[in-house]
């Protein structure tokens, strides 16, 4: 019998910190949304001057990235293309900085970053996920 991988919250505490020691490191303030693979919050942080904006930009972009199971990078492109009946779709978020986080081949969750541009909110992302494994 096929056993389901889960995101803990100590997993969750460190896709955060890494996502965060990336943003400090290039002196970005930006919003960290961790959700596990339905779509729910499992940890959120706003750093010391993020825009309040980007709490639910951040989380959005993650809970996209959980729905289709790829970076919201692909879907702006898609949108960008012009499927825009895309955007239909209550709380979707077509914006760079979503990555969903992978466990041996499963996900498990996804991570949203926003604050900054869509490729530096993606490079924070991109730092947080790699932390899963």
């Amino acid at each position: 019998m096929p056993t389901k991988r889960v995101l803990t919250l100590e997993a969750a505490r460190r896709v955060v910190a890494a996502a965060e020691a990336e943003a400090r490191k290039n002196n970005w303030a930006v919003s960290i949304a961790v959700l596990d693979d339905s779509g729910h919050m499992i940890l959120f942080q706003r750093m010391d001057g993020a825009k309040l904006v980007a709490t639910d930009i951040a989380i959005r972009k993650a809970r996209t990235a959980v729905y289709f199971q790829g970076p919201t990078k692909d879907l702006e492109a898609e949108v960008a293309g012009g499927r825009t009946a895309l955007l239909t779709i209550e709380g979707f978020m077509p914006l760079e900085g979503g990555v969903p986080l992978m466990s041996g081949g499963q996900l498990v969750g996804a991570v949203g970053v926003s604050g900054v541009s869509g490729a530096q909110d993606a490079q924070c992302a991109i730092v947080g996920a790699a932390t899963i494994k």
